[in-house]
């Protein structure tokens, strides 16, 4: 602006939490003195004028009798939020050194004097690759359409970010000529296509953000030419494997992230000589074989996800020497053999979960120990030696009693009509396994990266809620990667599944929160229920209830409810760690008449009964038989003395002692006298 000052332009939201900054700095290669600016020396005419332009634009309000390099408003003596700094004085002038404009809302379209974040849309001016600009960040607004082949021209570009906007089309191959470019964050838009070959050219590369894009094709081997890249985020896209060789090429790198891409020949990355790496996030890749050894090698490491892939064998030892492995992640493999004693004692969030561990020192009793989840970890094993939960799907250890589940996520119990929700207030945490009564748990699998201090694994509306009992929606859990909610020791039937959603993270009103999309994919009892899942979209808006629902069949008395994130959507709006699963309630009901009958013989008791009463058959079937042998016996004896043997009247036997006349009295027997008779024929 001024001919004697290196202006830069800087406008942004200025979230305490993460600098969400839309910056446009302007080199204009001149002398600059450095001399702040004196209240007495004004702004050139056409800096004001400028200036202006700009505020009107931004639908701002233009504070005309105020010094715009000391802003107040009039009418409250407050210092007004956009903030112009002046400097680099002449004797008659001062000229603008930066403008800030930090959570103001801003709507409209993009001006051709400067940048701003906010909830600004259209198209990226192509009047501005006449600049010579350093840093362009439209981070978190509502731009739209392709990347201008024209910002190609903008070699004195350092930095570059479009991330979380609607922008989409193809990466343009002009970028590869940003030769100084060292910062390029593309993430949450829908960038299609292949990578350009012509960004291998950008060997000052140090970030790289293109997660959450539908990218297509392999991952290019030209990525080893970034042998000064530390960031490499690639979550959510749909490249394909395997990883290239070049990989062994990134020396530097600090953080890798990259998750459901397809395809390969499911070998991990050549990643021995990237030993200063901080966060290695390889999830669901179907990545098999053993672990890595070298591995053990990355004292830096902090942060380890190898969930949701094939790895089989031992964890080796060498992982025992990662001394500042605050968070690992080996959910959902095949890794067997004993757990190492070092897991338990370090007391750091790490999980096991579904694996085929099969060790002699398996927990009797617990699956959570400290911040250690081990549910389903022991799943190759049908043993009742241990605790149940450590088995393959979590099953019953007691007789099933229940036949319905009502979940209050992440909040308090309630009452809704007859229906008793039970509370789920449960903190949580990266690691976490937590069962209710042997009713029903939940799992919890994942860390928000980018907010580890402030992790947000249960949220709370804090507005109006215009909906059907919106006290079930006032709260909800959130996951990071994976949460499964299990309903334990149900009857075995076939049930109405209900899941209900509301976006409460993500505002309504337009400003630059609405900016946010979040999808996740649901599975229920392993089969995939809802793919991409995208709450405000089904629900036509933030703040408003959707209930999802559907059949399942419970065999084996275990109901598995699985939300999982795949790297889709914003994950930097409204602010960091807004993304993956949310879920506000789960509702779970009969499609059979369920047995109340408390009384009623169990099938084992019915089975002992029917039992016993054969034994019983058989005993009395046998003394019959006894009896019968030997009365035939006696007939048998009798029969050979040649004796008369027949049927007697009772006239007969009165008549044959001569009416048991005394004379024929022979003595007395056991019971009753004897007497000698006469047959008369």
């Amino acid at each position: 602006m001024g001919s004697g000052a290196v202006p830069k332009l800087f406008i942004s939201e200025g979230s305490n939490c993460f600098p969400l900054i839309l910056l446009l700095s302007v080199y204009i290669w001149s002398c600059f003195h450095g001399v702040e600016c004196q209240s007495h020396l004004p702004l050139p005419n056409h800096e004001v004028e400028a200036l202006r332009r700009i505020w009107l634009k931004l639908g701002q309000k233009w504070y005309s009798s105020t010094d715009p390099c000391t802003w107040v408003d009039p009418t409250s003596n407050e210092v007004v939020p956009g903030n112009v700094t002046c400097g680099s004085c002449d004797g008659s002038h001062c000229h603008v050194i930066s403008i800030i404009i930090r959570r103001q809302n801003l709507t409209g379209s993009l001006p051709d004097e400067a940048l701003t974040r906010n909830y600004l849309n259209g198209t990226i001016p192509v009047a501005w690759a006449s600049l010579p600009l350093i840093k362009l960040s439209l981070l978190g607004n509502r731009i739209s359409g392709r990347i201008p082949e024209e910002l190609g021209n903008i070699t004195s570009l350092k930095e570059l970010v479009l991330q979380d906007n609607l922008m989409g089309g193809p990466i343009p191959t002009s970028l590869g000529k940003l030769i100084n470019l060292e910062i390029l964050h593309l993430s949450g838009n829908n960038f299609r296509g292949e990578l350009p070959k012509a960004l291998g050219n950008l060997k000052n590369l140090t970030e790289l953000r293109i997660d959450g894009n539908p990218l297509s094709g392999q991952i290019p081997s030209f990525i080893g030419n970034w042998k000064m890249l530390k960031q490499l985020d690639m979550e959510g896209t749909s490249l394909e494997g395997p990883f290239p060789s070049s990989f062994s090429e990134l020396e530097s790198l600090n953080v890798l992230m990259v998750s459901s891409i397809k395809g390969g020949n499911g070998e991990f990355p050549p990643l021995e000589n990237s030993r200063q790496l901080k966060i290695m996030v390889l999830r669901n890749l179907s990545i098999s074989g053993a672990l890595p050894d070298y591995i053990g090698n990355m004292a830096n490491l902090i942060l380890l996800d190898l969930s949701f892939n094939n790895f089989a064998g031992q964890i080796p030892k060498s992982f025992g020497n990662l001394s500042n492995l605050d968070n690992m992640f080996l959910t959902n493999n095949k890794l067997t053999g004993e757990i190492p004693k070092w897991i338990f004692t370090r007391g750091q969030h790490y999980d096991l979960s579904y694996n085929n561990f099969n060790g002699s020192d398996a927990p009797k009793d617990y699956c959570q120990i400290g911040y250690v989840n081990l549910v389903s970890s022991y799943s190759s094993t049908d043993s009742n030696t241990i605790a149940s939960c450590l088995r393959r799907n979590n099953p019953c250890p007691v007789k099933p009693k229940h036949h319905n589940l009502f979940i209050n996520c992440g909040g308090a119990s309630l009452t809704i009509g007859e229906d008793e929700y039970e509370g789920d207030e449960n903190i949580g945490g990266a690691s976490d396994y937590h069962s209710f009564d042997e009713k029903w748990a939940y799992s919890s699998t994942g860390r928000f990266v980018h907010n580890v201090d402030n992790e947000p694994f249960i949220a709370t509306n804090l507005s109006v809620l215009n909906m059907l009992n919106p006290e079930l929606y006032m709260t909800a859990r959130l996951s990071p990667a994976s949460l499964k909610y299990y309903g334990l020791c149900l009857h075995n039937g076939n049930y109405t599944v209900k899941l209900h959603f509301a976006e409460i993270m993500i505002t309504a009103d337009e400003a630059y929160y609405n900016v946010g999309r979040r999808f996740f994919d649901v599975s229920i009892q392993g089969e995939e229920v809802l793919s991409d899942f995208n709450i405000a979209k089904e629900a036509n808006g933030t703040g408003k209830a959707i209930v999802k629902t559907f059949d399942a069949q419970v065999s084996e008395n275990t109901l598995e409810i699985h939300f999982q994130w795949t790297g889709q959507g914003t994950s930097f709006i409204p602010h960091k760690s807004v993304y993956g699963p949310l879920i506000s309630a789960i509702s779970v009901t009969p499609n059979f008449k369920p047995d109340t009958d408390e009384s009623k013989l169990s099938t084992g008791a019915i089975l002992g009964i029917v039992a016993a009463g054969c034994v019983v058959i058989a005993l009395i079937s046998t003394f019959i038989w006894f009896h019968q042998r030997r009365k035939d016996t006696e007939n048998k004896d009798l029969g050979g003395l040649k004796l008369p043997i027949g049927y007697f009247t009772m006239s007969q036997i009165r008549a044959a002692p001569g009416k048991f006349n005394l004379e024929n009295k022979l003595g007395d027997g056991g019971f009753e006298p004897l007497y000698k008779g006469a047959s008369k024929r």
